[in-house]
């Protein structure tokens, strides 16, 4: 019988379900810095943690940015919020698993994702960009109101 691969779009929603009732800060920046052996787990619990600030703060976008160094933020349309940065190798993993989420296999793209949270479901937009010596990620979130 072949081994079902796992899925990391629900492996990643059931993170978020998994930290909804927790205070995502201290645990985004335990995550952000994690040096346990599986790298990606760890890129799940950030990706999720990251995701989840997002939806407190209202925020309409998450970006994820590596060039020398990696940088992370929230963006709405008055505020930017700086989240603690991953590890450069957490964040290689990151890029991977939203490339096989959203099947994004060119160095540019945009993908719209049906992202599930508990009893309801945000829209997000996907859009990835590769070029030699840095890489971008960004997720844009419904109006999700004040």
């Amino acid at each position: 019988m072949e081994k079902l691969s796992h899925n990391l779009h629900a492996k990643l929603q059931e993170m978020c379900d998994c930290y909804m009732e927790t205070d995502f800060m201290p645990e985004l920046k335990r995550a952000a810095n994690s040096t346990t052996d599986d790298l990606e787990e760890n890129a799940i619990k950030y990706l999720a943690l990251a995701i989840l600030e997002v939806l407190t703060q209202k925020a309409s976008k998450l970006t994820v940015k590596k060039k020398e160094i990696v940088k992370v933020k929230i963006s709405s349309s008055d505020e930017k919020i700086m989240l603690p940065a991953p590890t450069t190798e957490i964040a290689d993993k990151i890029f991977e698993i939203v490339r096989t989420i959203t099947h994004i296999e060119e160095d540019k793209g945009a993908s719209e994702l049906a992202f599930g949270l508990r009893n309801g479901r945000i829209d997000l937009t996907v859009k990835l960009s590769k070029k030699p010596g840095k890489e971008s990620l960004k997720l844009i979130f419904p109006e999700l109101g004040a």
